[in-house]
Parts: structure tokens; C-alpha cells; sequence
């Protein structure tokens, strides 16, 4: 076995490069059974972040079924998801080029089957009875006013005329048709609610003519959330509640909402995409179920008649996108050490097999550092949680009596969640010998309703406090080195990184990933899916407005002396450009350390391979610069200003 060497951390020579993160690498998504036939999504960064829908056939053939001149994909609520669905082999999805509806028949060129402009579509079911699609619309014609959305029908057997169904709430989502075909389930709320803050489930008959009639509200309102409304074969309505601090699993029969299991643990998880399932029915007597419990996810099964949990041991960690059929559950599971995956469980033999990995990488263990949940004290006596990496690099030990630099991640969300899974870029940085703490602050999601209720009006002080705590908590254990501290986030969590390096005293650099600095400008011109979010978060504007001064890191700037690297997508609806260039003028003119890196064509997350490594390897001689540690391999180099 080769001697370790000794080097600085930060300057250890890894395998796992950039290059090495984005080839190969893809991002599956939405999975959908249709018979023997399993598809998914996935993203692909080497094709500038095309979606494709894939199937698998029953003869364990893999084929591409969306043609290179498509992209599956939908900007509903700008964040998209439920693209497309398949019905008797027939795939129909959303286009993201012109956001219209496409048939595609097996064999055959997509053939548009709406044509209006300004229109985008999501979340489809097949009404076969009566040939049409019933969807998420999601309106943009009206020039100058906010887009309005509907559930609408789509004739499949015309012109593509489309029916508004349900209307006049401000969002929707999840419809769900009863199996004999005479009832819609389907889940709603307005402004100022979030999906995982206030929803309303409702259920509605079809009348002969197709519209829907004698409707009902099921469950949801005041300080309830409901996710992933579905109909069991037998006709009965289940869904998920937090009604009691937990999104658990609950069933509406004959009128009555009854609770199937309850336990200190989540079954749900926020809205932020659609077609999100955390649980399907393998049979009328027998659900699927994924839940977390301590920021790990476990897969299980539900005996509908007598409501006995019986957990499925295997060994992920994440579990999402859950599809089950008779004999079988398909899924996306990672863990430590096995990257983020299609997975196959066979139910019988509960042997999982994997049929599409979102990286064909293979990376030796021995440079993997496997995270380590670390619950630590934070502000009001209360506890928080996070994933800690410490430096692994089988070929490195550093000089006796140094330790590492340490890198906070904030995600975004910010009612969001990080997980466990394999990441290489965390490993990235953990194989150079910089540790990473992957925080889930106050407000994240896996914890029950009232650890996500902590940000509630506390947004910029709770995830900051607990970013910061996080760092206090791993110096305290002689974890890492308390001078070389820098934090990173996008979205949401650049706007807790850019407010930690503003208001506290603590980081010695930072990244913002298209992050928030004005909370009034974000208020004012961001899409219609966020723009009362901050009503919650800080409180509203119109009455609040001094608030979303005091937490917006622009208005500050004397108070910001660290470095700063700001990477943005020029394209971005959620957070405009504007938030980063405003930001990066201030702090050029003050004579702070800057550096601004745009993406021409990316939008809100970076999605083309190219833009992925340059930001990672663009991030890493930032600090390198900063911190001072020599680079074991050359990078592009960054134009850091007032260096």
C-alpha cells in the first residue's frame, strides 16, 4: 500500500475532477409505469440540459423515446416537473421550446396537440372514457397581468380544444380521476400560501357534459398541508396530511378522514416540483410508502386494512419519485455511496436493481467521505441539524496540527432538505481536503411542520443562525479551522450565505449561487409561484416593508469586508440578474475582493455541463486565492477584482 504524502488541505490531487462530475452524469426524474413498460425523465447536462423521457421494456431494453429535436420539459411555476404521461404506450409531454403538448405513439414523430401560445401545461392525467387529457394550465396571454391558472381538459380526439374545469384560485395541482372515471380529486390554495404551508384537497363529480360539479372541500385549510391526493383501486381518496405536525397518511371514506399511521415522521415532502410521489398502491390491500425520519429517507409497506407499517430494509437513504405496480416498487434511491439512481425493487424477493444510474462514474471509496448526521445547539436553546464531511483522501494526510478549511452549504428552498446521497461535488471538495457541512436548517423539510415553521417570519435569521452554529459547533469539536471558514448556497440559500457574510462576523468567503441581496426587489419582480412566499418568511410588504430592508444584504454593504464569488444565469425568472450585478457593483466600489461569473442561456440552476465544471473549478481557485492554498491541478482562472 503506497504512503500517504503530506500536504496542506485544499491541496491534495483528487480524482474527482469536474470533467469527471459531468460525464456521464444525468438527473433522473419523474417516474411513470405504464403496464410492463417503466419511464422516467432525465435531465441531461451534456445535451444542454435536455430532458428526455426514457423506457425500459419489459425485455430490460433502455431506449430514448424523445427525439433530440425535444426537451420533456415544463415551466409551470418555473420550476416544472409532471412533464409528461403515458397511457397505453402513448406518451404525451410538454415541449419546452414552445411549452405545447406533443402525442407521441410508438414508432412515430410527436404531433402537437395544442397550439395556443403563452400556455403551459403540467401534471396531465388520461380521462379514457372521455378521450382527454385533464391538466395543470397555466396562463401567460394577458400581457402586464399575473398568469392565471386552471385545471383544463384537452379533447384528444379534435383539434386539442381545451375546457376550463376547476378555477378561481390562485394555484393547482395534483388532479387525481377516480378509477371508474366518475369523480376528480385535486389539490389548491392562493396567495400568500405555500403548498407545504396551506392547502385545500377537493373533490368534484363529472357531469355528462365533462364539467365538474357538486364539489366538496376533503381536507386542507388553516395551518394544514396536504400532498399527493391519490384514488386506491378500489375507488377509495388517500392523501397526505401535517394536520397533526407530521405529513402522515390519511384516507376520506364515506365522508369521514380517517388517519392510517401516525408517527413522528414525514410521508411528504414540499411542493416544489409536480409529479412528486412519496407513495403508491401495489394493490388495493397494499401501499408502497417512502418516509424520513433524522434527514433519512426509509422505504415501507402499508397494509391498508389493518394499518400496519412493515418497514422494506435496503440500503438508500433518499428516496423519492415512488411508482408501484402489482410485484414490484420503482423509485429514485441513493445513499453514501451509491449515486442517486432508478432503482427496481422486486417486492417478493426485495432485491433492488438498478436501471439507470445518474452517473456512470466509479469512484474508489477510499476518497469518499461519508457523512456523519450531527444534531447541534442553536439559538433559543433549540437544536439543529446538518450532514458533516470531513476531509477523505486515501492518498493525503496533512502537516501535523493543521486543520482543515471548512465550507457550509445552505440550500435552497428554502423549505428544502439536503440529503445523504452520494454527491461528488461535495466529494469534490472533501477529496481536496476541505470539510463540508450540509446544514438543514430551521425551516427545512424532513423534521415535522414546526421545525418548518421556525423560518416563518424569521427568514435571514434562524438558517443564518444555524449556518453559523453549525461552524461554532465543529470548532468547538477541533473539527476544522476556525480562521479558514467560508459558506455557499444558491436560490434561497445564497440569500442565507450573502446575509451570514453581511451580519455576522464568522465567514472568511462565500459563493452565491443566483442568490437573493434585495428582498424588496425580489418582492417586486420574481414569478407569480413565489412572489408572496415572503409574506410567510419576513412578513408582508405592504406593512412590513422595513423588514425586507433590514434583511437584504445590499442595503448593508459597509458591514461586508469578506470575499465574495457570485455565479448567475442570465436567463433566470426567479431571481433576475439584476440581484447579483446590484450586489457585485457595491462590493466592486467599496474595494471588497469580488469576483462574477454569468451563464449566458442558463436559468435558474445551472443545467449545461460546461457551466457546471466552470463554476466548481472557478469556486475552488477562488478560495485557493483567498485562503492560500496552492491547487494540486491547474484551473481557468477567475479575474478576482481588488485582490
Amino acid at each position: 500500500m503506497t504512503e500517504s504524502k503530506v500536504a496542506p488541505y485544499g491541496s491534495w490531487k483528487s480524482p474527482i475532477t469536474s470533467d469527471l462530475i459531468v460525464s456521464g452524469t444525468i438527473m433522473p426524474e419523474q417516474i411513470v409505469l405504464d403496464g410492463e413498460d417503466i419511464y422516467w425523465a432525465e435531465s441531461r447536462p451534456a445535451e444542454g440540459g435536455r430532458h428526455v423521457i426514457v423506457r425500459q421494456s419489459p425485455d430490460g431494453r433502455v431506449t430514448d423515446i424523445t427525439s433530440p429535436s425535444f426537451n420533456a420539459r415544463t415551466l409551470v411555476h418555473e420550476y416544472g416537473g409532471g412533464a409528461f404521461m403515458v397511457s397505453d404506450g402513448t406518451i404525451y409531454f410538454s415541449n419546452f421550446a414552445d411549452q405545447r403538448l406533443y402525442r407521441q405513439r410508438s414508432g412515430s414523430e410527436p404531433q402537437q396537440i395544442t397550439s395556443g401560445t403563452n400556455l403551459r401545461y403540467a401534471d396531465g392525467i388520461m380521462d379514457s372514457k372521455r378521450e382527454r387529457i385533464i391538466c395543470v394550465c397555466e396562463d401567460h396571454t394577458k400581457q402586464g397581468c399575473e398568469a392565471s391558472n386552471t385545471l383544463v381538459s384537452i379533447a384528444l380526439n379534435g383539434d386539442g380544444d381545451s375546457q376550463v374545469l376547476v378555477s378561481g384560485n390562485d394555484f393547482y395541482s395534483s388532479p387525481r380521476l377516480s378509477p371508474d372515471g366518475s369523480c376528480l380529486a385535486w389539490l389548491t390554495w392562493s396567495h400568500p400560501n405555500m403548498p407545504w404551508t396551506q392547502t385545500e384537497l377537493w373533490v368534484g363529480e363529472i357531469m355528462k357534459d365533462g364539467s365538474i360539479g357538486n364539489t366538496r372541500r376533503v381536507a386542507g385549510g388553516v395551518d394544514e398541508s396536504i400532498f399527493q391526493p391519490e384514488y386506491s383501486p378500489d375507488g377509495v381518496l388517500y392523501f397526505i396530511s401535517d394536520r397533526a405536525g407530521w405529513w402522515n397518511i390519511y384516507r376520506w371514506c364515506d365522508g369521514n378522514v380517517e388517519s392510517l399511521c401516525e408517527m413522528e415522521a414525514d410521508f411528504g415532502e414540499p411542493q416544489w416540483l409536480f409529479g412528486m410521489s412519496t407513495y403508491s398502491f401495489e394493490s388495493a390491500n397494499r401501499i408502497i410508502c417512502c418516509y424520513t425520519q433524522h434527514g433519512i429517507w426509509h422505504l415501507a409497506s402499508l397494509d391498508t386494512r389493518t394499518s400496519q407499517l412493515e418497514e422494506i430494509k435496503t440500503p438508500y437513504t433518499s428516496i423519492a419519485f415512488l411508482q408501484a405496480s402489482p410485484g414490484q416498487a420503482v423509485f429514485l434511491g441513493g445513499s453514501p455511496t451509491e449515486f442517486d439512481s432508478v432503482i427496481r425493487l422486486d417486492l417478493s424477493t426485495r432485491k433492488p436493481k438498478v436501471l439507470r444510474s445518474s452517473s456512470e462514474v466509479t469512484v474508489d471509496t477510499d476518497y469518499l467521505s461519508i457523512p456523519q448526521a450531527i444534531d447541534f445547539p442553536t439559538e433559543q436553546g433549540l437544536t439543529a441539524h446538518a450532514f458533516f464531511y470531513p476531509p477523505k483522501n486515501r492518498d493525503y494526510t496533512a502537516p501535523p496540527g493543521e486543520r482543515p478549511p471548512l465550507l457550509v452549504m445552505s440550500h435552497g428552498g428554502p423549505t428544502g432538505a439536503t440529503s445523504s446521497v452520494l454527491d461528488l461535488r461535495i466529494q469534490y471538495w472533501t477529496s481536496r481536503g476541505i470539510a463540508v457541512v450540509d446544514v438543514n436548517y430551521g425551516g427545512s423539510s424532513g423534521y415535522g411542520r414546526a421545525y418548518r415553521q421556525r423560518l416563518q417570519g424569521q427568514w435571514g435569521i434562524v438558517d443564518v443562525d444555524d449556518c453559523v452554529n453549525s461552524a461554532h459547533y465543529l470548532i468547538a469539536r477541533g473539527e476544522v479551522d476556525p480562521d479558514r471558514l467560508a459558506i455557499r448556497g444558491g436560490s434561497a440559500g445564497g440569500y442565507t450565505t450573502l446575509c451570514a457574510l453581511t451580519f455576522r462576523d464568522v465567514f472568511k468567503a462565500g459563493a452565491s449561487y443566483y442568490g437573493i441581496s434585495d428582498l424588496e426587489i425580489f418582492a417586486k419582480d420574481t414569478h407569480k409561484f413565489e412572489s408572496r412566499y415572503l409574506d410567510s418568511l419576513v412578513g408582508s410588504y405592504a406593512g412590513r416593508g422595513n423588514l425586507y430592508r433590514e434583511r437584504s444584504s445590499i442595503n448593508f454593504i459597509e458591514r461586508l469586508s469578506c470575499p465574495v464569488i457570485f455565479f448567475q444565469g442570465l436567463e433566470d425568472k426567479i431571481v433576475p440578474p439584476n440581484q447579483a450585478e446590484i450586489m457585485v457593483k457595491a462590493l466592486r466600489e467599496k474595494g471588497v475582493p469580488v469576483a462574477y461569473i454569468p451563464f449566458e442561456g442558463e436559468q435558474h440552476g445551472f443545467r449545461r455541463a460546461q457551466n457546471i465544471k466552470r463554476s466548481l473549478d472557478a469556486e475552488l481557485y477562488f478560495y485557493s486565492k483567498i485562503f492560500g492554498f496552492e491547487l494540486a491541478d491547474p484551473v481557468e482562472p477567475v479575474t478576482i477584482e481588488n485582490l
